[in-house]
C-alpha cells in the first residue's frame, strides 16, 4: 500500500537564518530533497493498477540541475526503474546524478539496475534508504561504489532536518515492505467511518451512509492499494459488502472473510468471484459442509487451529501479501489491535450525531481500564475529505533500518564456519525472494515458436503459460485473449487476464489443458534458463538442494501450506538442473531463441 505524503509534510521550517558557510550546503541539500521527493512520486504511479510491491522510482538530473529521465517499476516482474530512467535520458545520463527512493533491489542474477546506472555514465547516486530485505540490503551500494561512482545514501552520508525529514518519507513509501522484513506480517491498515459521536452504525445496525460519497471514493483508492481486505462474520452477514476498489480495472484485491464458526449466508455478494476472489478463513472443523458448499462456489476456504489475527497474518505473509486493509467491525478490529497487527489507522469521522446506547463503536473491548493506557497514534495527520475529517496515524512506528547488518556473505569473510544457504531446501516465490529469478514471473523475455513455425517473444514464462490455455482455439475471443496476455504490461497482468478469462469462460480453455500445462511450463522454463546464462549458473549451483515453490495456496505448482502441495514449478526446475548438469557447456534449443 502506498502510503502518500503531501510535500507539505516534508519541509523543514527553520526559524535560523543560514551563516554564509552552510548556505551552499542547505540548498544543495534542499535540491537533494526534492529530487528525493520526485523518486518518490514516481514509485507511487502504479498504485492501484498493480498489487503492491516494493516501490522504486529513479530521477536523472544533470549537473545543471535539469530532470534528463524519470522512471518507477511498474510491477513485480517488469523493469527497474533506474533501467527506464537511463533510456530516458539518453546522453544526459552522462556525468549526471540519479535519485532513488530506495536502493536497486536487482534479485535476478543479472543486476540490470546496477548495470543501466554505469553503464549509462552516471557519475553519482543519491539513495533514500537502504533495502530492508537483508539479502538485498547493501548489494547495489556496494556494486556502485566498486564500479567508481560516487553514492550518498540519506542520513549516512548526507545529515540535515531536510534530509531527515527527505529520508522519513522514503520510509513511509515502502513501509509494507519494510514491516514485512522486520515483523513477518503484511502491513496494516485499519479503516473505519464513524460519526462525530463515535459511533460506526445506528443500533439498528443500519450504517449506510456514515462518511460522504468522496469519503467513500477515498476508501476506494486504499482498496486498490492492498493486497487484501479482510472483514469478519459480523460484517459479511450484516452488511453484505462486495468490497471492490471499482475503479474500472487494474489491481483488484483479494477478499477475505474472517469467520470462528463460519456462521455465513448462502447468498452473499463476496460469494460473486467472477470479477475478484474470496478467501474465508475459519476455525478447524467449522460446518464441514458450509466449506463444501463454499468450495463449490470457488471460494477458497483456509482452516487454521487457532484462528486469531496473528496467525492469519503470518500465513498472508507467506502468501507473499504486503499490505491489508482491514474493514471490520469492532470485535475483530479489537482482536488485531490486541494483536499487535495493525500499523495504521484511518478513521474518517463525519459531521454527525446518531446517538444510541448500543450503537456500535469501531473498536471493541481492549482490557483497558484508565485513560493513562490509551493507544496513542504517531505522525498523526488531519485531513477534510468533503465534508468529513480524515484522521490517520500509526500505532506502532515504522522500523528504523538504519543499522547495517551484515549479509551472509559478508558474514562468511568474516567467519568461514558460517556457510551461504546451508540449509538443503531452497524456498523461492516472490520475485524479490533471494531466488526470485527462479520465479515464472520474473522478467527475462524468451522467443517460442509458434503453432505457425514462427518465433514469438513472450514477455515472460508467465506470459507464454497463461496465453497457451487458449491457443488453437477456434474461437475469436479466444484469439484476442491471446493477444491480450502477450501485450500485458507484466506478469501479473497476463496472469489476471488468464484466471479471469478461465473462471468466467471455463469452455475457451482448450481441451487438452490439464495433460499439456506441464509440458508448457517446462518448454517456457527451459528456454529462460537456456538463453540465460547468469539464471543458468543460478540454477546450477543450487545442485544438492531442493526446490521448493512456496506458495502455501498453489497446490499444484507449489508447496502448499504445510508441504501437501505437488510443488510441480520445483520439480521441473530440478528437472532441467538434472539435465543442464548432463548436457555440454553450450546450451541451445530449437524451440526457443535468445533474445
Amino acid at each position: 500500500m502506498a502510503l502518500r505524503v503531501s510535500p507539505s509534510s516534508i519541509l523543514c521550517n527553520c526559524n535560523a537564518t543560514p551563516s554564509h558557510n552552510n548556505a551552499n550546503s542547505l540548498s544543495s541539500h534542499a535540491l537533494h530533497a526534492s529530487y528525493i521527493r520526485r523518486a518518490i512520486e514516481l514509485a507511487d504511479k502504479s498504485a492501484g493498477f498493480t498489487s503492491p510491491h516494493p516501490n522504486f522510482g529513479c530521477v536523472i538530473a544533470t549537473p545543471s540541475g535539469k530532470v534528463a529521465g524519470e522512471g518507477f517499476l511498474y510491477a513485480q516482474g517488469t523493469r527497474p526503474a533506474e533501467v527506464l530512467a537511463v533510456e530516458a535520458a539518453g546522453q544526459l545520463s552522462r556525468q549526471a546524478t540519479a535519485y532513488l527512493n530506495m536502493e536497486p533491489g536487482d534479485c535476478h542474477g543479472d543486476h540490470s539496475a546496477v548495470s543501466a546506472l554505469v553503464q549509462g555514465g552516471v557519475e553519482r547516486v543519491v539513495i533514500g534508504l537502504r533495502h530492508p530485505l537483508q539479502h538485498l540490503r547493501g548489494n547495489a551500494i556496494r556494486a556502485l561504489r566498486s564500479q567508481g561512482l560516487r553514492v550518498e545514501v540519506l542520513g549516512e552520508d548526507l545529515n540535515s532536518k531536510l534530509i531527515e525529514e527527505a529520508r522519513k518519507s522514503c520510509l513511509l513509501a515502502n513501509a509494507p515492505l519494510i514491516c514485512r522484513a522486520a515483523s513477518r506480517v503484511p502491513f496494516s491498515v485499519l479503516k473505519f467511518a464513524m460519526t462525530l459521536d463515535g459511533k460506526i452504525a445506528a443500533s439498528s445496525g443500519h450504517a449506510s451512509w456514515i462518511s460522504s460519497k468522496t469519503s467513500r471514493n477515498r476508501v476506494f483508492e486504499l482498496r486498490g492499494t492492498s493486497d487484501a481486505i479482510i472483514v469478519g462474520g459480523n460484517t459479511a452477514r450484516r452488511d453484505n459488502p462486495r468490497l471492490t476498489a471499482r475503479h474500472g480495472g487494474g489491481h483488484m484485491p483479494m477478499r477475505i472473510v474472517m469467520t470462528q464458526t463460519l456462521d455465513l449466508p448462502e447468498e452473499a455478494n463476496l460469494w460473486d468471484t467472477s470479477d475478484v476472489s474470496t478467501i474465508v478463513v475459519t476455525q478447524r472443523g467449522a460446518r464441514r459442509s458450509f466449506q463444501k458448499f463454499l468450495a463449490s462456489k470457488g471460494i477458497e476456504v483456509v482452516e487454521f487451529d487457532i484462528l486469531n489475527p496473528r496467525e492469519v497474518m503470518e500465513y498472508f505473509h507467506d502468501r507473499g501479501y504486503l499490505s491489508i486493509l482491514w474493514e471490520c467491525g469492532g470485535t475483530l478490529s479489537a482482536a488485531a489491535i490486541s494483536s499487535g497487527v495493525i500499523h495504521k489507522v484511518f478513521a474518517f469521522v463525519a459531521p454527525k450525531i446518531i446517538g444510541g446506547k448500543n450503537a456500535p463503536s469501531p473498536v471493541g473491548e481492549l482490557g483497558m481500564v484508565e485513560m493513562t493506557q490509551a493507544l496513542d497514534l504517531i505522525d498523526v495527520c488531519y485531513e477534510q475529505v468533503g465534508p468529513d475529517m480524515l484522521v490517520s496515524g500509526f500505532l506502532q512506528p515504522i522500523p528504523d533500518l538504519t543499522p547495517v547488518i551484515p549479509s551472509v556473505d559478508e558474514t562468511y569473510e568474516i567467519d568461514p564456519t558460517v556457510t551461504p544457504y546451508e540449509s538443503r531446501i531452497i524456498f523461492f516465490y516472490k520475485t524479490w525472494d533471494p531466488y526470485g529469478a527462479f520465479s515464472n514471473f520474473s522478467p527475462h523475455p524468451i522467443k517460442m515458436l509458434d503453432v505457425d513455425g514462427d518465433y514469438s517473444t513472450w514477455l515472460s514464462v508467465e506470459h507464454y503459460y497463461q496465453a497457451h490455455k487458449f491457443v488453437g482455439v477456434d474461437d475469436p475471443v479466444a484469439r484476442d485473449c491471446v493477444e491480450n496476455i502477450k501485450s500485458a504490461k507484466s506478469p501479473e497482468e497476463a496472469a489476471r487476464i488468464g484466471r479471469s478469462m478461465q473462471r468466467q469462460h471455463p469452455y475457451l480453455v482448450r481441451s487438452d489443458w490439464e495433460s499439456v500445462k506441464i509440458d508448457v511450463m517446462y518448454r517456457a522454463l527451459k528456454c529462460k534458463f537456456s538463453i540465460y546464462p547468469h539464471l543458468n549458473s543460478m540454477l546450477l549451483s543450487t545442485a544438492g538442494s531442493v526446490l521448493v515453490e512456496a506458495s502455501p495456496h498453489d497446490l499444484f505448482w507449489g508447496g502448499g501450506r504445510d508441504g501437501e502441495g505437488l510443488n510441480y514449478l520445483g520439480r521441473l526446475l530440478m528437472q532441467l538442473r538434472s539435465e543442464f548438469l548432463g548436457e555440454s557447456p553450450t546450451l541451445s534449443e530449437s524451440s526457443c531463441l535468445g533474445v
